[in-house]
């Protein structure tokens, strides 16, 4: 009987993953189980992790040494932001941006009122106006400060909704001029110490 071209099989045709050194074929040795080589890949990369995160401490160098590297740099692009979470964040601070609003225009109400500005405002129009119709004149039934708390909440309220709005799709506008020019670049750098 003849052999095919086709069928015979040498181990210089075999993949280089199922020899080893000597040329021999691999299927008969035995490899660790999938467990331990992931746990010796784990292992070595906690070992990895702890030596990055805790280098070594620098030497101190003499006065006649040579000079210290340069701080380490690293480039990084922002290349996508999350509109959800730009979402939850803008809601979040826009929130606080109104309670301090409120807050604020109470307490300078209260300092104006307590400052008697108000009536040295009436005492002003009661002087240029004269006559009985300026003695019923109130500035407080204008600018009092139920009506100003109350259209202040409102302008924050308003404030909530178009700043949580606006950042979200500013995020996703974001999101479309990266796919297009590849984002914002940024330089990182080590401190100094």
């Amino acid at each position: 009987m003849t052999d095919r071209p086709a069928e015979r099989t040498s181990i210089r045709n075999r993949p280089t993953r199922d020899r080893d050194r000597n040329g021999s074929n691999d299927d008969t040795a035995a490899r660790a189980p999938l467990t331990e080589r992931i746990s010796a890949k784990l292992s070595n990369a906690a070992d990895e992790h702890r030596a990055n995160a805790n280098p070594p401490a620098p030497v101190p160098r003499k006065s006649g040494s040579a000079p210290q590297k340069a701080p380490r740099r690293a480039r990084l692009r922002l290349s996508r932001v999350d509109p959800w979470s730009v979402m939850k964040t803008a809601f979040l601070l826009s929130i606080a941006l109104g309670i301090v609003t409120v807050v604020a225009v109470a307490i300078v109400w209260s300092v104006l009122s307590a400052a008697g500005v108000w009536d040295s405002i009436n005492k002003t129009v009661t002087d240029v106006m004269g006559g009985d119709s300026a003695q019923t004149f109130d500035v407080k039934n204008y600018v009092g400060t139920s009506r100003v708390l109350g259209f202040t909440m409102i302008v924050a309220v308003v404030d909530v909704v178009l700043i949580t709005a606006i950042s979200t799709l500013g995020a996703f506008l974001y999101n479309l001029a990266a796919a297009l020019l590849g984002g914002v670049e940024v330089t990182l750098a080590e401190d100094e110490r």
